[in-house]
């Protein structure tokens, strides 16, 4: 997956706040009965106060992942920190 886009492209016309998350090579939400949402070169994410997460990859493509999740994991880019907030 080629990943095109960076955080300083994110266009917000909103007043949320949104994080750099573009170290990580991909995120994996996991729900109950093993179901999982898979987000590939993940760039910038917010997290609503009702525990949702907005997220925007590297493609370009927009996601709300709905709070309810059991589970989170990503997979840091070579090199880049493992943790970053």
């Amino acid at each position: 997956i080629m990943n095109t886009l960076t955080f300083e492209e994110l266009r917000n016309d909103t007043s949320l706040k949104f994080t750099d998350i573009s170290t990580e090579a991909s995120r994996r939400y996991r729900y109950p009965r093993e179901e999982y949402i898979v987000i590939e070169a993940p760039v910038a994410l917010n997290v609503s106060k009702a525990g949702g997460h907005r997220i925007l990859d590297g493609q370009g493509v927009s996601y709300y992942v709905p709070r309810g999740w059991i589970g989170l994991s990503w997979v840091a880019k070579d090199g880049a920190p493992h943790f970053v907030k």
